[in-house]
């Protein structure tokens, strides 16, 4: 009898296996059954782009078309995944991505995938390894006499790994940048006679239209951006009543960089006299606020893409070298580097 009892909780004992087996094989994700899900593995990406002066993401208003560009850790291609609808729009969007367990480079450019793109790959990702990605400004952006507003550019990188244990898809945020700027000037003659924008010719030079993979730049042969937009105003009289008499101009170039030399060059047409010829990245930083001193003017450059530039003339067409405005800031001009 004694037998009996052990061989019945011997045979319960293997039913309660048997059960456990079954239950674990029919819920298993990585079943061997053929008409069960796979485990997901892969990455879900959510992209954000706080890196301007609002410290604030930006993306959803910003950002209207999205490639993604995979690499694997020898920096070979994998995948592309494009977006270009309003999902972009939405806060909540995330990119869900499949991939096999390794370690992987994301490379995402916001800007190049929509039709009125100002920039190109120079060659196919798809046949190019990772560090022979390049990304060049199209030639017709620079096309003269007028020049072009520049579709907005936008640049992220980040490295993930996906371990073959995983059982569902990893949260990755991948960090925009932006990569174009638009400077808008203004000439004020300061004894109310009236100004032209016609009499002027302006533009911004600078050497950065190709990028490499990393988002660097590499040097070419220096280009100048000419306006797309110009025109002539009168924002109200001087303090004598005379009405006072303003021209502009809006000019859209690429990516600033320190170790670059870009210009603002403004010539009277009418004799050739360069009225303005300075050193922009110098001035542009004289604008930065007291609270900001501490952040290297690299990443001021790339946070902040909206330039405003207000120059004094006087009666000769000539820039009073005393005081400009930046971007709301006045700035008394004592000793700078021209």
């Amino acid at each position: 009898m004694f037998k009996s009892i052990l061989a019945n909780i011997f045979n319960k004992a293997l039913a309660i296996i048997a059960v456990g087996a079954a239950v674990s094989i029919t819920t298993s994700c990585e079943s061997i059954y053929d008409d069960l899900d796979p485990c997901p593995q892969g990455v879900r990406l959510r992209f954000v782009y706080d890196y301007n002066m609002e410290f604030a993401n930006a993306f959803p208003s910003q950002v209207d078309c999205l490639t993604v560009l995979f690499y694997d850790e020898n920096g070979r291609y994998v995948t592309t995944r494009t977006n270009t609808t309003d999902e972009l729009h939405d806060e909540n969007y995330r990119m869900t991505v499949d991939l096999v367990p390794g370690t992987y480079t994301i490379v995402s450019y916001g800007g190049m995938a929509c039709e009125d793109a100002s920039f190109h790959y120079v060659t196919d990702p798809a046949t190019t390894a990772l560090r022979d990605i390049r990304v060049a400004l199209n030639d017709d952006c620079l096309t003269s006499p007028v020049g072009t507003n520049l579709h907005p550019l936008f640049y992220g990188k980040i490295n993930v790994e996906i371990e073959s244990t995983d059982m569902t898809y990893r949260e990755y945020t991948v960090k925009m940048m932006k990569d174009t700027n638009n400077l808008r000037v203004i000439l004020q003659q300061i004894d109310g006679d009236p100004l032209d924008n016609a009499d002027f010719d302006w533009m911004v030079t600078d050497n950065n239209t190709l990028f490499a993979w990393n988002n660097d730049i590499i040097p070419q042969t220096p280009v100048e951006y000419l306006p797309w937009a110009r025109g002539n105003a009168s924002p109200g009289d001087l303090p004598d009543g005379t009405p006072a008499s303003v021209c502009w101009a809006e000019m859209s170039f690429s990516r600033l960089v320190t170790g670059n030399e870009p210009h603002l060059v403004i010539t009277r047409r009418s004799d050739g006299y360069r009225v303005i010829d300075i050193p922009l990245i110098n001035y542009l930083n004289l604008m930065k606020s007291e609270a900001y001193q501490s952040m290297p003017l690299q990443e001021f450059l790339d946070r902040e893409s909206r330039w405003d530039m207000i120059f004094f003339l006087d009666r000769n067409h000539a820039w009073l070298e005393t005081q400009i405005i930046v971007n709301d800031w006045v700035v008394r001009i004592n000793d700078i580097e021209q």
